[in-house]
């Protein structure tokens, strides 16, 4: 059974996962929550960003916003990969197969790790699908934003441009 906008009963469960009993979001200023989860190529952790600004973006297959997200992401990291930006994305899929399903569909030209049981969205406060950190070379929070949307394309592109020091 599907519910409106082809949202299922499986992808309400995964937000219900990530609601009630999400912390509360990181807050700006705060230190990045620790992690380290499994990558395509291995472990993935934060501290293998240390010194680098970190673009940290939470996606699930069944994301809508996520597949407008991808290629600007994609272009983000094109552009500002020399100037020491880095984009991670955490996919949140409990399956692997719906997250290589997208993947195929729209590609990522970033790094990449998974968390079936949600527990790096938990820890950020994650609440809805795409949730993006920004995290300067400090390894401090600057932005949390939830959600994604065009209209917010120019802000978050000079967030990363402040947190890079090039404006």
């Amino acid at each position: 059974m599907h519910f409106s906008h082809g949202i299922s009963r499986r992808h309400v469960a995964a937000l219900l996962m990530l609601g009630p009993f999400a912390a509360r979001a990181v807050e700006r200023g705060a230190v990045a929550p620790d992690f380290a989860l499994a990558g395509p190529s291995g472990p993935v952790r934060l501290a293998d960003f240390k010194g680098k600004t970190l673009y940290l973006d939470f996606w699930a297959s069944w994301c809508v916003p996520c597949k407008q997200s991808f290629p600007w992401m994609n272009e983000m990291q094109a552009k500002y990969k020399d100037r020491g930006l880095r984009i991670l994305g955490v996919n949140v899929d409990k399956n692997a197969a719906d997250a290589q399903h997208f993947l195929e569909r729209v590609p990522a030209a970033f790094a990449l790790a998974m968390d079936p049981a949600g527990e790096v969205p938990r820890s950020y406060g994650v609440k809805a699908m795409p949730t993006s950190v920004l995290i300067g070379s400090t390894g401090h929070v600057l932005e949390f934003h939830g959600g994604f949307s065009q209209a917010e394309l120019a802000a978050r592109e000079r967030e990363i441009r402040q947190a890079l020091n090039l404006s």
